[in-house]
């Protein structure tokens, strides 16, 4: 099962299921009907207002439960309204497995949602997300009468584009399984829910990352007005604005000590600051790392260890943790190691690879345009129902008017 991007763009629906969002005005309530208490067929419907959700501190759509033949009758042509196959309580109990799967060993997207997140508006409506870089204007005049002229500056502001596509993967079961699910009492298989949330999830992981490259929309412009650069969705290993350090010494090497570690952390630290970015910040490792990162760093009489490696450096100052991404492979894992699909497409990056990612909204944002969604379509007469697993979740990486990027990627070359 593969993980899939689709676009809208300039408001036309690129795809199957872009086109069928375009269509429905991006209401995802449409696509989700379940019954009533009463055993009516019913959807969701967007109202058009927002509201302040207290539970998640935060702005939602606010939705009211239409009956989907009132719809009909007022001229509302609702894509599902001959498939209401799952209650309402099955969407939840299958929401709640997408959710749950999504998290499992996803640490890049889940840190950088954790540090900063972007949301609360409608990704579905819109196509890309801008902003704008400033420069850092004015200059200050030392005299003793104060009657030199200083020079007149003003800011000058450059746009920068972010894509904003959907990541989404698909399942199906017959209407016939649905039936004798319900009827048997049966909770409904959701194994096919979780690998297609899987699948999103690990898509939106290693294009954080950076291993799979994220798409790009037009390019970028050199006319007045233009994006700065590639209106791209890059991450923290390919990022054209991020920092680069390649002295990193491999712990295979001949002559190795953690200590040499250690000072490479060190100088990317000062490589960083040297550029205005102070920290906080988080140190990834390739996952080849590991066993040096926790072998022992200093030994006290009779060889007793008093810390690993990865300790060490958890105590530099402004350092947050140390982490292992999984998907930040050494080298080409093998896809028949499992879990197979998806899971393994990703692009190798060079062996003991490290990231030190200041985690601010200055440097990386995780843009949430939609949480992870299932939505629902019949085919073959209504005897197949279809779902979708989808999301637009990106990263945004970000470098200042002057090209400083508080990213630094270091290699062994």
């Amino acid at each position: 099962m593969a993980a899939a991007m689709d676009y809208i763009l300039n408001g036309a629906g690129h795809g199957a299921v872009g086109q069928t969002l375009v269509d429905n005005n991006f209401d995802l309530g449409l696509f989700r009907p379940y019954r009533d208490e009463r055993g009516i067929p019913c959807v969701s419907k967007a109202t058009g207002r927002w509201v302040y959700n207290e539970k998640h501190k935060r702005m939602v759509q606010e939705r009211e439960q239409v009956r989907i033949s009132d719809l009909v009758a007022n001229g509302v042509q609702v894509p599902v309204h001959n498939a209401t196959a799952l209650r309402k309580e099955e969407w939840v109990m299958l929401d709640q497995k997408v959710l749950l799967a999504a998290r499992y060993r996803l640490r890049a997207w889940a840190d950088l949602a954790a540090a900063n997140s972007f949301g609360g508006f409608n990704g579905m409506s819109k196509l890309i997300l801008e902003h704008e870089t400033m420069t850092d204007p004015g200059e200050a005049i030392v005299d003793f009468d104060g009657l030199t002229e200083g020079r007149s500056d003003s800011p000058t502001y450059q746009l920068q584009g972010l894509p904003l596509p959907i990541t989404h993967a698909d399942f199906s079961f017959s209407a016939r399984r649905m039936g004798v699910s319900r009827n048997s009492g049966t909770p409904l298989d959701t194994t096919m829910a979780e690998a297609a949330a899987r699948r999103v999830a690990e898509s939106i992981e290693k294009v954080t990352i950076g291993v799979n490259q994220g798409p790009t929309y037009g390019g970028n412009s050199t006319q007045v007005g233009g994006y700065g650069r590639s209106a791209t969705v890059y991450g923290y290993t390919n990022f054209t604005g991020r920092l680069t350090y390649t002295s990193v010494v491999a712990p295979t090497a001949n002559g190795y000590s953690p200590a040499k570690t250690l000072a490479n952390v060190l100088a990317m630290r000062d490589q960083l600051k040297a550029n205005k970015f102070f920290g906080p910040y988080m140190l990834y490792t390739s996952n080849d790392w590991d066993q040096y990162m926790d072998t022992d760093y200093i030994l006290t009489g009779g060889n007793v260890a008093t810390q690993t490696l990865r300790n060490r450096l958890r105590e530099i100052d402004d350092i947050e943790d140390v982490r292992r991404l999984d998907f930040l492979f050494a080298s080409q894992p093998n896809a028949a190691k499992g879990p197979g699909g998806e899971g393994f497409t990703a692009t190798a990056t060079s062996p003991f690879t490290l990231l030190l990612v200041q985690m601010t909204p200055d440097v990386c944002r995780a843009v949430n345009g939609m949480d992870i969604t299932t939505i629902q379509w019949p085919t073959v007469g209504g005897l197949q129902l279809n779902f979708k697993v989808m999301a637009i979740q990106v990263p945004q990486l970000r470098a200042d008017a002057y090209g400083n990027c508080g990213i630094c990627h270091g290699t062994t070359a």
